[in-house]
């Protein structure tokens, strides 16, 4: 493996080896080694592209927030122009599930990112709840109460853990599916089961609003 500085792609190919295998393996699990090795390229090439291994997570879960962030606030400005009145506001909010719901199965490494940090991965950089997380899940929530005031709905919804019940199902049932009744495991990918789920998630929003 060579030693030297590769090509301007080197930092690209580097983050998603690293997305993936912190994805698979998590923090603790996986060095940087393998991840260089997972490239072709040495520690020391490895550290000149992006750093030691605090700094790859950290690099790991930014980028992995931007793809996430980009989807979510654009589906928010869509959720914060619908109509006012109670079926419009219902209708938005569960548009906003189902495209959480469709980005989470599109990118099934960014829940699994969260779900190891759920698992006290990289519990030492308690940074990226603060700098990540923590903000995005407040806007989330500071939306969808608009919106619930604008139409006079959820008067005594906690809004805030409403938002972590769609997060934990939608992430748990993305990455381990269901156990059926003779205990298989079934995913996502059993379109079934995906349209049972997604019902399911609009039952809980309707309920609650």
């Amino acid at each position: 493996m060579s030693a030297q500085p590769a090509d301007g792609s080197s930092r690209e190919r580097i983050l998603a080896a690293a997305t993936r295998l912190f994805a698979e393996r998590g923090y603790d699990a996986t060095s940087t080694r393998a991840i260089g090795e997972a490239v072709g390229l040495n520690i020391a090439t490895v550290a000149y592209h992006v750093g030691g291994k605090p700094e790859l997570y950290r690099a790991v879960m930014r980028r992995a927030h931007l793809t996430q962030r980009d989807v979510v606030v654009e589906a928010l400005e869509r959720l914060g122009a619908c109509g006012s009145s109670p079926e419009e506001t219902r209708a938005a909010l569960l548009g906003f599930v189902d495209t959480y719901l469709t980005f989470c199965l599109n990118h099934p490494e960014v829940p699994a990112l969260w779900m190891r940090r759920w698992l006290s991965e990289g519990v030492d950089l308690a940074e990226i709840e603060a700098e990540i997380a923590g903000p995005l899940i407040a806007r989330v929530a500071s939306v969808a109460r608009g919106v619930l005031d604008r139409a006079g709905l959820g008067a005594g919804v906690d809004v805030e853990m409403l938002v972590f019940t769609i997060v934990f199902t939608t992430h748990s049932f993305g990455q381990a599916g269901v156990i059926d009744a003779t205990g298989q495991r079934v995913g996502p990918r059993d379109l079934a089961i995906l349209e049972r789920f997604r019902r399911h998630l609009h039952g809980v929003v309707n309920g609650v609003v």
